[in-house]
């Protein structure tokens, strides 16, 4: 369990760095910082929750086979 919650961590931080190169100026009204950085470490939070359900899922899936 220890190693799924490390899973997590690290693909949340990834993935937030990945999300900041992209440009939200198009997509937020101006001056609405606080809501663009929200947006970004929820979708950083969403993203994470499922790559790392898909690595889990797909390494105990491995086993099986």
């Amino acid at each position: 369990m220890n190693a799924k919650a490390a899973l997590y961590i690290i693909i949340t931080f990834l993935s937030a760095y990945t999300l900041s190169g992209i440009n939200y100026t198009d997509f937020f009204k101006k001056n609405k910082f606080v809501e663009a950085r929200i947006f970004i470490v929820l979708v950083s939070l969403a993203i994470s929750y499922l790559v790392t359900n898909f690595i889990v899922d797909f390494l105990n899936f491995s086993k099986v086979i």
